[in-house]
Protein backbone atom coordinates (compact mmCIF):
# COMPACT_ATOMS: atom_id res chain seq x y z
CA UNK A 1 0.00 0.00 0.00
CA UNK A 2 1.21 3.49 -0.79
CA UNK A 3 3.18 5.31 1.87
CA UNK A 4 1.63 8.43 3.29
CA UNK A 5 3.22 11.87 3.29
CA UNK A 6 1.75 15.19 4.45
CA UNK A 7 0.94 16.05 0.85
CA UNK A 8 -0.77 12.77 -0.06
CA UNK A 9 -4.21 13.64 -1.47
CA UNK A 10 -6.66 12.13 1.01
CA UNK A 11 -10.26 13.02 0.37
CA UNK A 12 -13.96 12.32 0.62
CA UNK A 13 -17.01 14.32 -0.41
CA UNK A 14 -20.48 14.31 1.18
CA UNK A 15 -23.59 16.01 -0.18
CA UNK A 16 -27.14 16.56 0.99
CA UNK A 17 -30.22 18.16 -0.53
CA UNK A 18 -33.12 19.17 1.71
CA UNK A 19 -36.36 20.42 0.10
CA UNK A 20 -36.94 22.76 -1.64
CA UNK A 21 -33.52 21.99 -3.18
CA UNK A 22 -34.68 18.45 -4.02
CA UNK A 23 -36.89 17.81 -7.04
CA UNK A 24 -39.14 15.57 -4.94
CA UNK A 25 -40.31 15.86 -1.30
CA UNK A 26 -37.31 13.96 0.02
CA UNK A 27 -33.92 14.54 1.57
CA UNK A 28 -31.20 13.19 -0.73
CA UNK A 29 -27.82 12.15 0.70
CA UNK A 30 -24.64 11.20 -1.21
CA UNK A 31 -21.03 10.32 -0.51
CA UNK A 32 -17.86 9.28 -2.31
CA UNK A 33 -15.44 7.38 -0.08
CA UNK A 34 -11.87 8.15 -1.21
CA UNK A 35 -9.36 5.74 0.27
CA UNK A 36 -6.07 3.95 -0.57
CA UNK A 37 -6.60 2.63 -4.08
CA UNK A 38 -6.07 -1.06 -3.26
CA UNK A 39 -8.39 -1.04 -0.26
CA UNK A 40 -11.58 -3.11 -0.65
CA UNK A 41 -14.94 -1.85 0.57
CA UNK A 42 -17.66 -4.34 1.40
CA UNK A 43 -21.38 -3.76 1.94
CA UNK A 44 -22.52 -5.24 5.25
CA UNK A 45 -26.08 -5.69 6.53
CA UNK A 46 -26.45 -5.95 10.30
CA UNK A 47 -29.96 -6.77 11.61
CA UNK A 48 -31.48 -5.06 14.64
CA UNK A 49 -30.44 -6.65 17.91
CA UNK A 50 -31.02 -6.86 21.66
CA UNK A 51 -28.05 -7.15 24.00
CA UNK A 52 -27.30 -8.25 27.54
CA UNK A 53 -27.10 -5.30 29.95
CA UNK A 54 -23.51 -4.46 30.81
CA UNK A 55 -22.04 -6.31 27.84
CA UNK A 56 -19.05 -4.97 25.95
CA UNK A 57 -18.68 -4.28 22.22
CA UNK A 58 -15.40 -4.69 20.36
CA UNK A 59 -14.89 -1.91 17.81
CA UNK A 60 -11.83 -1.64 15.53
CA UNK A 61 -9.30 -1.09 18.32
CA UNK A 62 -11.10 -0.68 21.66
CA UNK A 63 -14.16 -1.94 23.50
CA UNK A 64 -17.12 0.24 24.48
CA UNK A 65 -20.25 -0.44 26.50
CA UNK A 66 -23.03 -1.99 24.44
CA UNK A 67 -26.59 -0.65 24.58
CA UNK A 68 -29.69 -2.80 25.13
CA UNK A 69 -31.08 -2.37 21.58
CA UNK A 70 -29.44 -1.59 18.24
CA UNK A 71 -31.04 -0.66 14.91
CA UNK A 72 -30.64 -2.57 11.65
CA UNK A 73 -27.96 -0.95 9.45
CA UNK A 74 -26.52 -1.18 5.95
CA UNK A 75 -22.84 -0.21 5.86
CA UNK A 76 -20.21 0.48 3.20
CA UNK A 77 -16.93 -0.10 4.98
CA UNK A 78 -13.24 -0.81 4.44
CA UNK A 79 -13.27 -4.56 4.97
CA UNK A 80 -10.48 -4.63 7.58
CA UNK A 81 -12.26 -2.54 10.23
CA UNK A 82 -15.40 -2.62 12.37
CA UNK A 83 -16.91 0.78 11.56
CA UNK A 84 -17.97 2.25 8.22
CA UNK A 85 -17.27 5.10 5.80
CA UNK A 86 -20.98 5.59 5.16
CA UNK A 87 -24.26 3.89 5.81
CA UNK A 88 -27.89 4.07 6.83
CA UNK A 89 -30.22 2.58 9.39
CA UNK A 90 -33.79 1.29 9.35
CA UNK A 91 -35.12 4.65 10.59
CA UNK A 92 -33.85 6.56 7.55
CA UNK A 93 -30.73 8.03 9.15
CA UNK A 94 -27.68 8.34 6.84
CA UNK A 95 -24.15 9.34 7.85
CA UNK A 96 -20.88 9.94 5.98
CA UNK A 97 -17.57 10.98 7.53
CA UNK A 98 -14.52 12.90 6.32
CA UNK A 99 -10.93 13.22 7.46
CA UNK A 100 -9.94 16.61 8.83
CA UNK A 101 -6.82 18.15 10.39
CA UNK A 102 -7.05 21.13 12.77
CA UNK A 103 -4.94 23.02 15.28
CA UNK A 104 -5.76 20.31 17.81
CA UNK A 105 -3.01 17.65 17.62
CA UNK A 106 -3.89 14.25 16.19
CA UNK A 107 -2.71 11.46 18.49
CA UNK A 108 -1.64 8.01 17.31
CA UNK A 109 -3.04 6.24 20.38
CA UNK A 110 -5.81 3.75 19.70
CA UNK A 111 -9.32 4.94 20.50
CA UNK A 112 -12.52 5.07 18.42
CA UNK A 113 -12.04 5.69 14.71
CA UNK A 114 -14.37 8.21 13.12
CA UNK A 115 -15.71 5.24 11.16
CA UNK A 116 -16.49 3.44 14.44
CA UNK A 117 -18.36 6.52 15.68
CA UNK A 118 -20.36 6.54 12.44
CA UNK A 119 -21.50 2.93 12.82
CA UNK A 120 -22.26 3.33 16.52
CA UNK A 121 -24.40 6.38 15.74
CA UNK A 122 -26.37 4.49 13.07
CA UNK A 123 -26.93 1.54 15.40
CA UNK A 124 -28.10 3.76 18.26
CA UNK A 125 -29.72 6.89 16.75
CA UNK A 126 -33.27 7.01 15.35
CA UNK A 127 -32.87 10.56 13.94
CA UNK A 128 -29.98 12.63 12.62
CA UNK A 129 -29.95 14.76 15.77
CA UNK A 130 -30.04 11.71 18.03
CA UNK A 131 -27.17 10.13 16.06
CA UNK A 132 -25.19 13.36 16.50
CA UNK A 133 -25.65 13.14 20.27
CA UNK A 134 -24.44 9.53 20.18
CA UNK A 135 -21.22 10.61 18.44
CA UNK A 136 -20.53 13.55 20.75
CA UNK A 137 -21.21 11.47 23.86
CA UNK A 138 -18.85 8.69 22.75
CA UNK A 139 -16.27 11.24 21.65
CA UNK A 140 -16.30 12.78 25.12
CA UNK A 141 -15.98 9.41 26.84
CA UNK A 142 -13.55 7.51 24.60
CA UNK A 143 -11.93 10.05 22.28
CA UNK A 144 -10.96 9.44 18.65
CA UNK A 145 -7.70 8.01 17.39
CA UNK A 146 -5.80 5.14 15.82
CA UNK A 147 -4.49 4.44 12.35
CA UNK A 148 -7.09 4.69 9.61
CA UNK A 149 -5.46 2.48 7.00
CA UNK A 150 -3.79 -0.92 6.59
CA UNK A 151 -0.16 0.05 6.82
CA UNK A 152 2.58 -0.17 9.48
CA UNK A 153 3.02 3.59 9.12
CA UNK A 154 0.14 5.20 11.07
CA UNK A 155 -2.25 7.52 9.25
CA UNK A 156 -4.47 9.39 11.73
CA UNK A 157 -7.00 12.19 11.52
CA UNK A 158 -9.99 13.77 13.21
CA UNK A 159 -13.41 13.68 11.62
CA UNK A 160 -16.30 15.67 10.25
CA UNK A 161 -19.71 14.09 9.67
CA UNK A 162 -22.76 14.77 7.53
CA UNK A 163 -25.90 13.27 9.10
CA UNK A 164 -29.32 13.23 7.43
CA UNK A 165 -32.81 11.87 8.01
CA UNK A 166 -36.22 12.36 6.40
CA UNK A 167 -36.61 15.95 7.60
CA UNK A 168 -33.20 17.60 8.03
CA UNK A 169 -29.43 17.28 8.06
CA UNK A 170 -26.61 18.16 10.46
CA UNK A 171 -22.93 18.89 9.91
CA UNK A 172 -20.77 17.83 12.86
CA UNK A 173 -17.11 18.90 12.87
CA UNK A 174 -14.60 17.77 15.48
CA UNK A 175 -11.20 18.77 16.78
CA UNK A 176 -10.06 16.13 19.27
CA UNK A 177 -12.89 15.85 21.81
CA UNK A 178 -14.21 19.31 20.92
CA UNK A 179 -16.92 19.85 18.31
CA UNK A 180 -19.36 22.22 16.64
CA UNK A 181 -22.56 21.38 14.78
CA UNK A 182 -24.74 23.13 12.21
CA UNK A 183 -28.37 22.27 11.49
CA UNK A 184 -29.55 22.29 7.85
CA UNK A 185 -33.32 22.50 7.42
CA UNK A 186 -33.44 23.50 3.74
CA UNK A 187 -31.19 23.82 0.69
CA UNK A 188 -28.16 21.89 -0.55
CA UNK A 189 -24.91 21.47 1.37
CA UNK A 190 -21.57 19.67 0.98
CA UNK A 191 -18.44 18.97 3.03
CA UNK A 192 -14.93 18.09 1.82
CA UNK A 193 -12.08 17.38 4.27
CA UNK A 194 -12.03 20.79 5.90
CA UNK A 195 -13.80 22.74 8.59
CA UNK A 196 -16.80 24.52 7.09
CA UNK A 197 -18.86 25.73 10.06
CA UNK A 198 -18.31 29.45 10.57
CA UNK A 199 -20.44 31.55 12.91
CA UNK A 200 -23.68 29.65 12.18
CA UNK A 201 -23.28 27.19 15.06
CA UNK A 202 -26.40 25.34 16.21
CA UNK A 203 -24.72 23.34 19.01
CA UNK A 204 -21.20 23.03 20.41
CA UNK A 205 -19.02 21.44 23.07
CA UNK A 206 -19.26 23.56 26.28
CA UNK A 207 -15.46 23.93 26.41
CA UNK A 208 -15.06 24.89 22.73
CA UNK A 209 -14.78 28.67 23.17
CA UNK A 210 -12.94 28.62 26.53
CA UNK A 211 -10.36 26.26 25.03
CA UNK A 212 -9.91 28.44 21.94
CA UNK A 213 -9.47 31.48 24.14
CA UNK A 214 -6.99 29.73 26.45
CA UNK A 215 -4.90 28.70 23.42
CA UNK A 216 -4.84 32.28 22.12
CA UNK A 217 -6.80 31.35 18.97
CA UNK A 218 -9.80 33.57 19.82
CA UNK A 219 -9.88 36.82 21.75
CA UNK A 220 -13.13 36.09 23.57
CA UNK A 221 -15.00 39.07 22.12
CA UNK A 222 -17.13 39.36 19.01
CA UNK A 223 -18.28 36.65 16.63
CA UNK A 224 -16.84 33.16 17.05
CA UNK A 225 -15.99 31.52 13.72
CA UNK A 226 -15.27 27.83 14.33
CA UNK A 227 -13.57 27.12 11.00
CA UNK A 228 -11.43 30.24 11.16
CA UNK A 229 -10.46 29.60 14.78
CA UNK A 230 -9.58 25.90 14.57
CA UNK A 231 -8.28 25.52 10.98
CA UNK A 232 -4.53 25.19 10.50
CA UNK A 233 -2.85 28.53 9.76
CA UNK A 234 -0.75 26.99 7.00
CA UNK A 235 -2.79 24.44 5.11
CA UNK A 236 -0.99 21.38 3.66
CA UNK A 237 -1.48 20.53 -0.01
CA UNK A 238 -4.14 17.94 0.78
CA UNK A 239 -6.31 20.60 2.45
CA UNK A 240 -5.88 23.07 -0.41
CA UNK A 241 -7.05 20.36 -2.83
CA UNK A 242 -10.08 19.80 -0.59
CA UNK A 243 -10.98 23.51 -0.88
CA UNK A 244 -11.09 23.23 -4.67
CA UNK A 245 -13.31 20.13 -4.47
CA UNK A 246 -15.56 21.81 -1.92
CA UNK A 247 -16.07 24.83 -4.20
CA UNK A 248 -16.69 22.60 -7.24
CA UNK A 249 -19.18 20.47 -5.31
CA UNK A 250 -21.04 23.52 -4.04
CA UNK A 251 -21.25 24.91 -7.56
CA UNK A 252 -22.57 21.61 -8.95
CA UNK A 253 -25.27 21.58 -6.28
CA UNK A 254 -26.21 25.22 -6.90
CA UNK A 255 -26.59 24.56 -10.62
CA UNK A 256 -29.32 22.02 -9.86
CA UNK A 257 -31.07 23.74 -6.93
CA UNK A 258 -34.72 22.74 -6.93
CA UNK A 259 -34.09 19.84 -9.28
CA UNK A 260 -31.77 17.57 -7.31
CA UNK A 261 -32.57 13.86 -7.65
CA UNK A 262 -30.73 10.61 -6.96
CA UNK A 263 -29.50 10.67 -10.57
CA UNK A 264 -28.18 14.22 -10.17
CA UNK A 265 -26.26 13.16 -7.05
CA UNK A 266 -24.85 10.14 -8.91
CA UNK A 267 -23.68 12.48 -11.66
CA UNK A 268 -21.93 14.71 -9.13
CA UNK A 269 -20.18 11.71 -7.57
CA UNK A 270 -18.98 10.74 -11.06
CA UNK A 271 -17.45 14.17 -11.76
CA UNK A 272 -13.78 13.60 -12.59
CA UNK A 273 -13.01 17.17 -13.70
CA UNK A 274 -13.76 18.47 -10.21
CA UNK A 275 -11.74 15.74 -8.51
CA UNK A 276 -14.87 14.50 -6.71
CA UNK A 277 -14.51 11.18 -8.52
CA UNK A 278 -10.90 10.70 -7.48
CA UNK A 279 -7.92 8.73 -8.76
CA UNK A 280 -4.70 10.39 -7.68
CA UNK A 281 -1.56 9.81 -5.64
CA UNK A 282 -2.35 6.28 -4.52
CA UNK A 283 -5.91 7.18 -3.53
CA UNK A 284 -9.18 6.75 -5.41
CA UNK A 285 -12.92 6.64 -4.88
CA UNK A 286 -13.31 3.11 -3.52
CA UNK A 287 -17.10 3.11 -3.00
CA UNK A 288 -20.11 5.42 -3.35
CA UNK A 289 -23.59 5.80 -1.92
CA UNK A 290 -26.74 7.83 -2.68
CA UNK A 291 -29.86 7.73 -0.49
CA UNK A 292 -33.41 9.00 -1.03
CA UNK A 293 -35.22 9.73 2.23
CA UNK A 294 -38.88 10.62 1.52
CA UNK A 295 -40.53 13.07 3.91
CA UNK A 296 -43.65 10.88 3.81
CA UNK A 297 -43.00 8.27 6.54
CA UNK A 298 -45.21 5.73 4.75
CA UNK A 299 -42.73 5.57 1.86
CA UNK A 300 -39.53 3.53 2.16
CA UNK A 301 -36.06 5.07 2.16
CA UNK A 302 -33.88 3.83 -0.69
CA UNK A 303 -30.09 3.50 -0.49
CA UNK A 304 -28.04 3.03 -3.67
CA UNK A 305 -24.60 1.47 -3.08
CA UNK A 306 -21.84 0.53 -5.53
CA UNK A 307 -19.66 -1.88 -3.44
CA UNK A 308 -16.99 -1.27 -6.11
CA UNK A 309 -14.51 1.53 -6.89
CA UNK A 310 -14.83 4.38 -9.40
CA UNK A 311 -18.52 5.39 -9.59
CA UNK A 312 -18.04 6.51 -13.21
CA UNK A 313 -17.66 2.80 -14.06
CA UNK A 314 -19.80 1.23 -11.33
CA UNK A 315 -23.47 0.44 -10.78
CA UNK A 316 -25.52 2.11 -8.04
CA UNK A 317 -27.77 -0.71 -6.77
CA UNK A 318 -30.88 -0.09 -4.59
CA UNK A 319 -31.18 -1.40 -1.03
CA UNK A 320 -34.38 -1.12 1.01
CA UNK A 321 -34.86 -2.28 4.60
CA UNK A 322 -37.58 -4.89 4.70
CA UNK A 323 -38.63 -8.37 5.73
CA UNK A 324 -36.27 -10.08 3.29
CA UNK A 325 -33.24 -7.87 3.89
CA UNK A 326 -30.15 -10.00 4.52
CA UNK A 327 -26.42 -10.08 3.94
CA UNK A 328 -25.53 -10.41 0.25
CA UNK A 329 -22.57 -12.83 0.10
CA UNK A 330 -21.13 -11.47 -3.17
CA UNK A 331 -20.25 -8.14 -1.50
CA UNK A 332 -18.87 -9.59 1.75
CA UNK A 333 -15.08 -9.90 2.04
CA UNK A 334 -13.36 -12.99 3.42
CA UNK A 335 -12.42 -13.00 7.11
CA UNK A 336 -9.14 -14.10 8.70
CA UNK A 337 -9.98 -14.38 12.39
CA UNK A 338 -7.21 -13.89 14.93
CA UNK A 339 -4.65 -14.07 12.11
CA UNK A 340 -5.99 -10.91 10.50
CA UNK A 341 -3.10 -8.41 10.30
CA UNK A 342 -5.52 -5.72 11.56
CA UNK A 343 -6.01 -7.74 14.78
CA UNK A 344 -2.65 -9.36 15.48
CA UNK A 345 0.03 -7.23 17.19
CA UNK A 346 2.00 -5.42 15.94
CA UNK A 347 -0.69 -4.54 13.42
CA UNK A 348 -0.50 -4.44 9.62
CA UNK A 349 2.78 -6.35 9.23
CA UNK A 350 1.40 -8.44 6.37
CA UNK A 351 -1.29 -8.06 3.73
CA UNK A 352 -4.20 -10.35 2.85
CA UNK A 353 -6.54 -10.54 -0.12
CA UNK A 354 -9.83 -9.00 0.99
CA UNK A 355 -11.52 -8.85 -2.42
CA UNK A 356 -15.12 -10.04 -2.45
CA UNK A 357 -16.73 -11.76 -5.43
CA UNK A 358 -18.33 -8.65 -6.98
CA UNK A 359 -15.09 -6.68 -6.55
CA UNK A 360 -13.18 -9.40 -8.45
CA UNK A 361 -15.69 -9.39 -11.30
CA UNK A 362 -15.63 -5.61 -11.43
CA UNK A 363 -11.81 -5.63 -11.62
CA UNK A 364 -11.99 -7.83 -14.71
CA UNK A 365 -14.63 -5.55 -16.22
CA UNK A 366 -12.47 -2.45 -15.60
CA UNK A 367 -9.55 -4.16 -17.30
CA UNK A 368 -11.68 -4.89 -20.36
CA UNK A 369 -12.99 -1.32 -20.44
CA UNK A 370 -9.40 -0.09 -20.57
CA UNK A 371 -7.93 -2.67 -22.98
CA UNK A 372 -10.71 -3.83 -25.32
CA UNK A 373 -12.77 -0.98 -26.73
CA UNK A 374 -15.72 -2.98 -28.09
CA UNK A 375 -16.15 -5.33 -25.12
CA UNK A 376 -15.50 -2.46 -22.73
CA UNK A 377 -18.26 -0.38 -24.30
CA UNK A 378 -20.63 -3.34 -24.13
CA UNK A 379 -19.92 -3.82 -20.43
CA UNK A 380 -20.34 -0.12 -19.70
CA UNK A 381 -23.70 -0.18 -21.49
CA UNK A 382 -24.78 -3.17 -19.41
CA UNK A 383 -23.86 -1.20 -16.29
CA UNK A 384 -25.93 1.80 -17.44
CA UNK A 385 -28.91 -0.38 -18.33
CA UNK A 386 -28.82 -2.17 -14.98
CA UNK A 387 -28.58 1.07 -13.03
CA UNK A 388 -31.45 2.56 -15.03
CA UNK A 389 -33.54 -0.51 -14.25
CA UNK A 390 -32.96 0.10 -10.54
CA UNK A 391 -33.77 3.81 -10.81
CA UNK A 392 -36.99 3.06 -12.72
CA UNK A 393 -38.04 0.50 -10.11
CA UNK A 394 -37.50 3.04 -7.33
CA UNK A 395 -39.36 5.76 -9.23
CA UNK A 396 -42.32 3.41 -9.65
CA UNK A 397 -42.19 2.46 -5.98
CA UNK A 398 -42.16 6.07 -4.73
CA UNK A 399 -44.91 7.04 -7.20
CA UNK A 400 -46.95 4.08 -5.85
CA UNK A 401 -47.08 2.57 -9.34
CA UNK A 402 -45.30 -0.56 -8.15
CA UNK A 403 -46.37 -2.39 -5.00
CA UNK A 404 -44.00 -5.31 -4.44
CA UNK A 405 -44.33 -7.83 -1.64
CA UNK A 406 -42.24 -6.94 1.46
CA UNK A 407 -39.98 -9.95 0.82
CA UNK A 408 -39.32 -8.67 -2.70
CA UNK A 409 -38.35 -5.22 -1.41
CA UNK A 410 -35.92 -6.67 1.12
CA UNK A 411 -34.29 -8.79 -1.59
CA UNK A 412 -33.90 -5.95 -4.10
CA UNK A 413 -30.19 -5.34 -3.46
CA UNK A 414 -29.45 -9.07 -3.70
CA UNK A 415 -31.24 -9.25 -7.06
CA UNK A 416 -29.24 -6.36 -8.53
CA UNK A 417 -25.91 -7.64 -7.20
CA UNK A 418 -26.62 -10.98 -8.88
CA UNK A 419 -27.51 -9.26 -12.17
CA UNK A 420 -24.28 -7.26 -12.06
CA UNK A 421 -22.28 -10.41 -11.29
CA UNK A 422 -23.84 -12.15 -14.28
CA UNK A 423 -22.93 -9.21 -16.50
CA UNK A 424 -19.26 -9.64 -15.57
CA UNK A 425 -19.26 -13.45 -15.76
Amino acid sequence: MASWSPDTPCSCDCFVSVPPASAIPAVIFAKNSDRPREEVQEVVFVPAGTHVPGSRLQCTYIEVEQVSKTHAVILSRPSWLWGAEMGANEHGVCIGNEAVWTKEPVGTGEALLGMDLLRLALERGSSAQEALHVITGLLERYGQGGSCWEDPMPFCYHNTFLLADRTEAWVLETAGRLWAAQRIQEGAHNISNQLSIGTDISAEHPELRPHAQAQGWWGGQGAFDFAQTFSLTQQPVRMEAAKARFRAGRELLQQRQGGITAEVMMGILRSKESGICMDSGGFRTTASMVSVLPQDPTQPCVHFLTATPDPSRSVFKPFIFGVGAAQVPQVLSPTFGAQDPARSLPRFQTQVDRRHALYRGHQVALGLMESEQDRGQQLRQKQRDLEQEGLEAVRGLLAREWAPRPQELGGLFQAFVEKESWAYA
